[in-house]
């Protein structure tokens, strides 16, 4: 299921349209458009700014990836299909939770070179907080897997892949809002406290079972 989920996403321009659009607002706030992201203008060699604007990219780029991961297979009746296989329906899910977080963690490794070309550009060269952006990066593989997580469930209440994308959309912006920014912001400060590790990891496996529970009551009905 994991193959095969990864396989649907680069034969079709989903992909590719989504990965390109978050690495080009990246670039574009980072390096062209003036203003408090803007790493030339604020005259530091950091890269706050890609950690800043992340998280709410991720609010639409997540949903985005996962509000077809159900709805297409219920609209079809391929879903009775496949539940017909030799395969758990927690193998299913995971299967195709994973290959949606697997695509966002590809789209987040051509963000390295803007750590780079900073240090790079840093007088003396070299000059940058790694600690700092490593602890932002772990936090942003953790936040991108939360709201993978979030958008799977949202996934499961509608046949409707739109519907599916605006609850999903909304749920992560509240819990982001509410829950998830404190922790997030504790990450980019360089600290991997194992608190806030385990803090996203228990609102992912919540969310990954709350989908497996829905999923086998709705084919149980």
């Amino acid at each position: 299921m994991y193959k095969k989920e990864l396989a649907y996403y680069f034969a079709t321009p989903i992909a590719y349209i989504v990965i390109g659009l978050y690495l080009l607002a990246i670039s574009l706030f980072l390096w062209v458009i003036p203003g408090q992201w803007n790493i030339i203008d604020s005259g530091y060699a950091q890269v706050d700014g890609l950690f800043q604007l992340s998280p709410w990219l991720f609010m639409l780029l997540c949903p985005t990836l996962t509000m077809r991961l159900f709805s297409e297979e219920r609209q079809s009746g391929m879903w009775d299909l496949i539940r017909t296989k030799p395969v758990s329906l927690s193998r299913i899910v995971l299967g195709k939770y994973f290959a949606a977080w697997t695509l966002v963690l590809i789209g987040l490794l051509p963000c390295f070179v803007h750590y780079f070309v900073v240090a790079y550009m840093a007088e003396p060269m070299g000059n940058l907080d790694s600690g700092a952006f490593i602890g932002s990066f772990v936090g942003l593989i953790l936040l991108s897997g939360t709201f993978m997580a979030i958008g799977l469930l949202c996934a499961t209440f509608s046949k409707s892949q739109i519907v599916c994308f605006i609850i999903a959309a909304l749920s992560c912006f509240v819990l982001y809002w509410v829950l998830l920014q404190a922790h997030y912001s504790s990450l980019s400060r360089g600290v991997l406290d194992l608190r806030d590790i385990a803090f996203f990891a228990t609102i992912i496996i919540v969310a990954v079972l709350a989908t497996i529970f829905t999923i086998d009551r709705l084919t149980r009905k």
